[in-house]
């Protein structure tokens, strides 16, 4: 039995057997977007991006019936799609995941890996539907970030002891001055034990004579 790369690319383009592989792509695309409904930040979020991961996956899948394996037909998409630019800014890496999962999922259903297309595209939903369920990647709920203007002058900076009290984990994560004399914003990596006590914590820091504008940022997604 020949299970070359020439019999993998043998793509049958039979009428029949073509409609099955785009629906085949229609299904994971589908399944696909499902995902990205489920996961995608809703800053993110688009309805435009979802239909063009479900056109994207059946035109690949259209895409790859066409070439088959004559490598004529590959040189000559190539050079046909190297003439368009794409401009649009990706703003988040996991839509980039997306853009390949469903050109994936396409050129499985295209070469007619009917089982191999829909079992790989469920798989991977899952995994990403139960990754953003548990927060895996989330940050603590005790983790925030604590932003402030202050004076600074000689010496130790007033606000670092308030911060040796309440959390001894506290570290700087960025200092940018005003341009207004002395005046500096700073920010803060801060964790504490007790995340419901950020509002004694940010008192206390009002308190201090030099410090004012106090924010906390909290990382809720």
């Amino acid at each position: 039995m020949d299970t070359g790369f020439d019999t993998i690319f043998a793509v049958s383009l039979e009428p029949g057997a073509m409609v099955a592989n785009l629906l085949m792509a229609l299904v994971c695309a589908v399944v696909i977007s499902l995902s990205y409904h489920l996961t995608a930040d809703s800053l993110n979020y688009s309805r435009a991006f979802i239909r063009a991961m479900i056109a994207l996956s059946m035109v690949t899948a259209l895409v790859i019936m066409v070439i088959g394996n004559n490598l004529a037909r590959a040189f000559g998409l190539v050079g046909a799609m190297s003439i368009i630019r794409f401009r649009t800014a990706v703003k988040d890496v996991q839509d980039i995941v997306y853009i390949f999962f469903a050109l994936a999922a396409g050129m499985a259903a295209g070469i007619g890996l009917k089982g191999v297309a829909l079992l790989g595209t469920v798989t991977i939903c899952a995994v990403l539907v139960v990754l953003q369920r548990i927060r895996y990647t989330h940050p603590s709920d005790h983790e925030f970030l604590v932003q402030f203007q202050c004076a600074l002058g000689e010496g130790e900076p007033p606000y670092l002891a308030v911060f040796q009290r309440w959390s001894p984990k506290a570290r700087l994560a960025n200092m940018r001055s005003l341009g207004s004399g002395d005046l500096f914003e700073v920010t803060f990596y801060v964790e504490l034990k007790d995340a419901a006590r950020r509002n004694d914590l940010v008192r206390e820091l009002n308190r201090v004579p030099s410090v004012a504008d106090v924010r906390v940022y909290v990382d809720s997604m």
